[in-house]
Parts: C-alpha cells; sequence; structure tokens
C-alpha cells in the first residue's frame, strides 16, 4: 500500500484530514479515490492503515482502521555528526543516510572544513525536506531530524554508548574490533555516534578531543583506502548496520 505522513497522532476509528501537499499527491498524481487503503506514518514508529472516505475543499479526508509499531526501523538509535563538506555533498549524506537506518544527522564545523556554517533557514529546511522524502521512499516510518550546524566543542558524546571516529590514521582498530570491545556493555536500543571529518580530515587535537569525551569512544579504520567525506559516512554506517542487523 502507498504510505503518507502524517503530523499527528490519531486514534483507531478517528477522522483525519492530509495537508494540502500530501492530498496532492495522493488525489491528483496517484489518483487515489473513496474506498482506497493506505499506510499513515506519522514520525514516531507507528504505522496505521486507514481509508479514504472523501475529498473536502481539495483534502483527503480519512478514518484510521487499523495501528501497529513498524518493524522497518534499526534497533539502536545511530546519529551521523558529519563535518561540514562542500556544497551540494551534504544532500546526498541525507538522503543515503536515511536509507541506511541513520537516526539523526548533526552538520559539524571542524578545524579543516573548507566551508562555514550558515544559519540559514530555508537550507535546513531543505535539509529536513530531503530526510522526509528519503524516508518515505525506503518505507521508514520515522523522519530523521537534520540539525543545524554546530561547532565540535559544542557536541555532548558523554550520554552515547559508543561513540565511533572514522581515523585515516588508526592504523589497527577496526569498526568490528571496536564494537567487540564494546558490546559487553552495549545494550538494546543503544545510542551510538558515529563522527566523520570533512574534506581536510580531522586535526588530531579533534581525535583526542573525541577519544577523551566517552569512555567508550574508539578512532577507527575503514580500510586500506582513504574515503572521501561523503563516502565514509556511508561506508561506516552500512558495515555497523551489517554488524548490529545482519
Amino acid at each position: 500500500m502507498r504510505r503518507f505522513f502524517l503530523d499527528k497522532c490519531v486514534e483507531i476509528g478517528e477522522e483525519v484530514m492530509l495537508d494540502a501537499e500530501e492530498s496532492r499527491h495522493m488525489l491528483t498524481v496517484l489518483r487515489m479515490s473513496a474506498g482506497d487503503r493506505l499506510i499513515l506514518i506519522n514520525g514516531s514508529g507507528c504505522e496505521m492503515t486507514a481509508e479514504i472516505l472523501r475529498e473536502e475543499a481539495g483534502c483527503a479526508v480519512l478514518e484510521v482502521l487499523s495501528a501497529a509499531v513498524s518493524d522497518a526501523e534499526p534497533a539502536n538509535n545511530v546519529v551521523l555528526f558529519q563535518g561540514l563538506p562542500k556544497a551540494g555533498k551534504l544532500d546526498l549524506i541525507i538522503q543515503k543516510c536515511v536509507e541506511l537506518g541513520i537516526s539523526a544527522i548533526r552538520p559539524v564545523s571542524m578545524k579543516r572544513c573548507v566551508v562555514k556554517p550558515e544559519k540559514n533557514d530555508g537550507k535546513l529546511a531543505r535539509f529536513n525536506r530531503i530526510s522526509h522524502e528519503a524516508a518515505k521512499q525506503c518505507l521508514r516510518s520515522t523522519v530523521p531530524e537534520v540539525y543545524a550546524p554546530v561547532k565540535l566543542a559544542e557536541c555532548d558524546f558523554s550520554a552515547f554508548d559508543l561513540v565511533l571516529v572514522a581515523f585515516e590514521g588508526e592504523e589497527k582498530l577496526t569498526l568490528k574490533l571496536a564494537l567487540e570491545k564494546a558490546k559487553p556493555d552495549l545494550k538494546h536500543n543503544a545510542d551510538i555516534a558515529l563522527v566523520i571529518g570533512p574534506e581536510g580530515g580531522f586535526d588530531e587535537s579533534e581525535v583526542e578531543y573525541l577519544l577523551a569525551s566517552n569512555k567508550n569512544a574508539f578512532s577507527v579504520s575503514l580500510g586500506k583506502r582513504i574515503l572521501r567525506t561523503e563516502t565514509a559516512g556511508l561506508a561506516m554506517l552500512s558495515m555497523l548496520m551489517y554488524e548490529l542487523e545482519g
């Protein structure tokens, strides 16, 4: 069944009206009509089966028939701290990381970043639209939030169960070995931070800061080849999901 986002929680048997954008896609683009059934997602991990009742003022009115917890979401909460890349690269990073199961994305300004953070609400809104569309496309029931850029010193890693730093200077510890070290203390539904440097890589003082931020922080190697910043996060997240869920 087709999937649509709803910005609130509703009860079984309740009638609800979709917003104009989702309604237009449903009624005009997909040509759905009264009696058709679909899945509603409110972004909190719940999937609701609903039926179209009618159209009112160009918007679809639906009845919620049933609800269930989605099984499409990862068991762990994984947050990507991404060193600010050059223009355009963050779009790809957001889209693909959402598809792979990221829980949130926090762009971070670091010493070797080529670009500087901008307080641009329009750009942040666009990043979150990319996340929204990617979540919809890959059948996720939550929409990962993309946060406004911050400086590395403003990031708090103390509450994470595990912090993994992709560092090209690490020669011995792989991500797999780091997980083996952490697993005795790694609980179900763990909070995990993945930290990726910008195009210029990490300054060594930043790696020292990250490793001191949490007793379960590790610098890890992603292999023998140096990856671009837009590739490193995707590779690291893929490896992590395979090890934890595969």
